[in-house]
């Protein structure tokens, strides 16, 4: 059975609590690691690149110099792509790269990048501390107490009013990502060293992703 440490809202390990098997115990599988990644980063990739082709170009429309009697090589255009300062051809031009994974491998992908922070003892679950206001100090330190401070930490919150205060409050720390519990993906898992779920978001990530 997969264990995590569970910390009281003030820091404090408080002893251990079981994960779900069915997200935290199950093979890895690295290729469909490797599919959800290349996935992701496609999806993430803007493709505004463009570069100009002979017509773009701004040159003069004139014939370089006569066609027959120089000796040299015919020659029409100064935009031509063989020229300096001519056009491109083809060059990349605006495009979307995104495209749709199966839902099994992502699911899978998942699956496996959960089960591999897992077995690494990487998983810790907090019980959500109870701020009024975002506090950025306060969430500082009790990543601190936990010995998190300086790491890639992933810190998966439930979804709702009850998760924006603390959303806040974890964002803007350094080395830090801030996920809702219907946004947990594979590749973020992966950036991370360690995971923090809250006992609300681990129930609600076992409810979304454990079907």
């Amino acid at each position: 059975m997969a264990t995590a440490k569970l910390y009281s809202g003030a820091g404090e390990q408080k002893g251990a609590v079981d994960l779900p098997s069915v997200l935290f115990e199950q093979p890895v599988n690295r290729q469909a690691l490797y599919e959800a990644v290349r996935n992701y980063l496609a999806n993430q990739r803007q493709g505004t690149h463009d570069t100009l082709t002979r017509a773009e170009v701004k040159a003069t429309r004139a014939k370089m110099y006569r066609q027959k009697g120089t000796g040299r090589a015919r020659a029409g255009s100064v935009a031509s792509p063989v020229r300096v300062g001519g056009g491109r051809a083809f060059g990349p031009h605006p495009r979307d790269y995104s495209y749709t994974l199966p839902r099994k491998i992502k699911r899978l992908a998942l699956r496996s990048a959960l089960s591999d922070r897992a077995s690494n003892e990487r998983v810790f679950v907090l019980e959500a501390p109870s701020y009024d206001a975002p506090k950025t100090r306060e969430a500082a330190r009790l990543l601190g107490s936990m010995e998190l401070s300086g790491r890639h930490t992933l810190v998966v919150l439930p979804s709702g009013q009850a998760g924006d205060v603390l959303y806040k409050s974890f964002r803007n720390i350094k080395g830090v990502r801030v996920l809702r519990e219907r946004e947990l993906n594979a590749y973020t898992i992966l950036w991370a060293d360690n995971l923090v779920f809250t006992t609300d978001a681990l129930s609600g990530v076992e409810e979304v992703f454990g079907s």
